[in-house]
């Protein structure tokens, strides 16, 4: 049926040689090079000069690949469902459903149709990466000897994983396509399988604050983008076609992702809006050939073939799968014998072209019409502007549905009834604009309550358009912004970092009185780290023993939470509620106990400040954490509890000490004007090499939350500079 074909003899060398580059490729990167400059100032940050766009774009894609050569490939390989030609079979069911959801030959087809502006862009974009390789021999690609223009087109969203899977895992396609004794649906149940949006919680946060409320009179945007560390590059591009932005990069792409231009700027929040859809499709087999029912006719099911490298030892072995395709989109599981076919939007030409212009877009009307593309499937967008203006848009693809149905779950595929009725335009989606609190606030959280009594009515929008709860992050930006008043850079970047962690407001009462009713060998047991948490302002540090014992009790307490159901609320606060409705107090206390017992068994001291054992620490190989290396203690936690600068940190191999690896990545706090100023700080440094003085230059600023300025215009650029060259 759904049989993996092996190709026992199409077995190739994984270490190809090099690629060639014919003279007339040499010559042409050459000519692009010398119309290029590059200044690196005191913080290695490039700033990327040059007459056109292309030049830009042809310099950012080398300086990229200066920096993190890797990191670009790395989100090829994953974009492209290649994964398996550099790690083996882990990963290859996850390739499966990338290349079920996003063929090569439309990137081909939307390269070769390109608009001829748009078109130097891409091949700007393969000519900056393939000249960084063809100056660079010493590098060794995994798997990407020489990259081609339409590889841009493959990976069109700035996000970290925008793939829409309608949360259908690898391990489902696994079991449809992997297995040809499966008897269709059977092998998993819904209920054992991860929901694959994961928890959204660690997501990022956005403010938009009004003239009204900033004490220059203009209005300020606060960047914020929680991702894994080293994640994106800071960068600065300028050329005399009107380019003139400075921002973060996902690293292989060509578009500021977060930041801003002269006059207007752009935080994105990742987005939970039903943006794709799971049909459950009922199939059948006749002669040989698999049909699908709709409106009561059969339908033959598409079939194309996909091809997968998978390394082996020093071989690839090719897989050739058979693919299944509905009308509504590729088949990428079964459950309870019906076949699902997701219906998605995940990789256009209209949504890199989005991405592109919203960088130049100078005004409001020119930032309205790149949203207008309709085309960005993963992202709210917070923004503000040198008119004043503040908006937040939810999301920007919405399609229109019939609200009667559940679209949280899988709807069926055999009537017409559950099919899109186009897209609703940008007027129509849910926003805030110029809000008469004078401030937006999103943190991955509702948007009904992103702007205090100027929120949306909820009322007003289907649910499938901001299906977001509350969290705790949102809860403290919203008590913070509320009493927002004559706000500077400095002020806003206080608020971005405030350590608040809300949710103890939550769980601490319960706890309390819990201890109160416990037996007297416990009471006198916990007696002091009680104490302690009840004199404590909620306020995480480094000095904070309370801060220690509240950050692992709520680790416990989260992973004592039942995984939501499909369809039912992933957000904290909903979910501590019902914990703590349902949990006996002496459950509660118990798990403080266990709390307790597990610092003192790792430790020798359960009283131990947090910096002792949370620290900032970047290893040369950028993997292996050492406890007997120097490391920085940081007071910050994870931003599920409420706080709302994020420092994921946990125990590495070998380590007693956990360590910090995802959580704020290029932050930035900017105000508008006749003069745009602004703000910056990234996680370590901007350097890859650990030999630079550019390698955790930011760290300590990073950790306090004190920012470098951001050399905005070229003037300052010269006056900070240490490195001038082309590529």
């Amino acid at each position: 049926m759904k049989t993996l074909y092996l190709l026992a003899l199409s077995l190739f060398p994984v270490l190809a040689t090099a690629q060639k580059y014919t003279p007339a490729e040499v010559a042409r990167y050459q000519k692009q090079a010398a119309a290029v400059t590059i200044i690196r100032d005191n913080y290695g940050t490039p700033h990327i000069y040059s007459k056109t766009d292309a030049g830009v774009v042809f310099g950012l894609m080398y300086t990229q690949c200066e920096e993190n050569f890797k990191g670009i490939e790395r989100n090829y390989l994953y974009q492209m469902g290649r994964q398996s030609e550099a790690d083996g079979a882990t990963p290859l069911y996850t390739d499966v459903q990338l290349q079920l959801i996003a063929d090569t030959a439309d990137a081909i087809k939307d390269y070769n149709t390109a608009s001829p502006f748009f078109k130097k862009l891409l091949d700007a974009f393969a000519d900056g990466l393939n000249y960084y390789l063809y100056k660079h021999p010493e590098v060794k690609p995994v798997v990407f000897k020489k990259f081609k223009p339409w590889y841009a087109l493959m990976f069109t969203d700035g996000s970290v994983a925008a793939t829409e899977t309608g949360d259908i895992t690898p391990k489902e396609t696994q079991a449809f396509y992997g297995d040809a004794d499966n008897t269709i649906g059977q092998l998993y149940n819904r209920q054992t399988i991860t929901n694959t949006r994961g928890d959204r919680e660690l997501g990022s946060n956005g403010f938009a604050v009004s003239p009204k409320l900033s004490a220059s009179g203009h209005a300020m945007l606060y960047i914020n983008p929680h991702v894994p560390f080293y994640f994106r590059s800071e960068v600065g591009l300028q050329s005399d076609e009107g380019l003139h932005a400075y921002g973060a990069v996902t690293w292989g792409q060509f578009f500021i992702y977060q930041g801003f231009n002269q006059n207007c700027g752009w935080m994105h929040t990742s987005s939970y809006g039903d943006v794709g859809d799971v049909y459950a499709e009922k199939v059948s087999k006749k002669d040989g050939k698999w049909y699908y029912e709709y409106d009561g006719k059969q339908r033959p099911v598409t079939v194309k073939k996909l091809s997968l490298q998978v390394k082996q030892g020093d071989s690839l072995v090719n897989k050739i799968i058979a693919g299944y395709y509905t009308h509504h989109g590729p088949v990428l599981g079964a459950r309870n014998g019906k076949w699902l076919a997701l219906k998605h939007y995940n990789r256009s030409y209209k949504a890199l072209l989005e991405s592109w212009l919203i960088t130049k877009a100078n005004t409001l009307p020119q930032y309205k019409k790149a949203m207008d593309l309709l085309a960005n499937t993963s992202n709210n967008t917070v923004y503000a502007d040198a008119q004043g203006n503040t908006i937040f848009w939810y999301g920007n693809f919405m399609p229109r549905r019939d609200a009667k149905y559940d679209w949280n779950n899988p709807v069926d595929g055999s009537t017409s009834a559950t099919e899109w009725q186009g897209l609703h335009p940008l007027s129509e989606i849910v926003q805030v604009v110029n809000p008469a609190t004078g401030y937006i606030q999103n943190c991955n959280s509702s948007v009904y309550t992103a702007s205090g009594t100027a929120s949306p009515d909820k009322t007003k929008y289907p649910r499938y358009m901001a299906p977001d709860d509350e969290n705790y992050r949102g809860l403290t930006a919203a008590r913070l912004l509320k009493d927002a008043n004559k706000l500077t850079l400095d002020g806003l970047i206080t608020i971005g970092y405030n350590h608040y962690l809300a949710a103890f407001d939550d769980l601490l009462p319960p706890l309390f009185d819990a201890y109160k009713a416990a037996p007297d060998s416990l009471k006198t047991k916990l007696a002091e780290p009680i104490a302690i948490l009840t004199s404590w302002d909620k306020n995480s540090s480094a000095t904070s023993v309370a801060t220690t014992l509240a950050a692992e009790w709520g680790a416990v307490v989260l992973r004592s939470l039942k995984p939501p159901a499909p369809g039912e609320s992933s957000y904290l606060v909903k979910r501590f509620h019902e914990f703590l409705q349902t949990t006996p107090p002496a459950t509660l206390l118990g798990m403080f106990n266990q709390t307790v017992t597990g610092l003192q068994s790792r430790y020798g001291n359960w009283k131990i400040a947090w910096g002792d054992i949370n620290r900032f620490q970047r290893p040369a190989d950028g993997a292996t954490f050492d406890d007997k290396l120097p490391s920085l203690p940081v007071g910050a936690t994870a931003s599920q509890l409420g706080q709302l600068p994020s420092f994921q940190s946990k125990l590495m191999p070998g380590t007693q000490k956990r360590y910090g690896f995802s959580g704020n990545s290029f932050i930035a706090a900017v105000e508008f004007g006749p003069v745009v100023k602004a703000k910056s700080i990234i996680p370590g440094g901007h350097s890859y090499d650990a030999s630079s003085p550019n390698y955790t230059d930011q760290a300590q600023g990073f950790i306090d939350g004190k920012f470098k300025d951001v050399l905005f215009y070229k003037g300052d650029v010269l006056k900070h500079a240490v490195k001038t060259y082309h590529p």
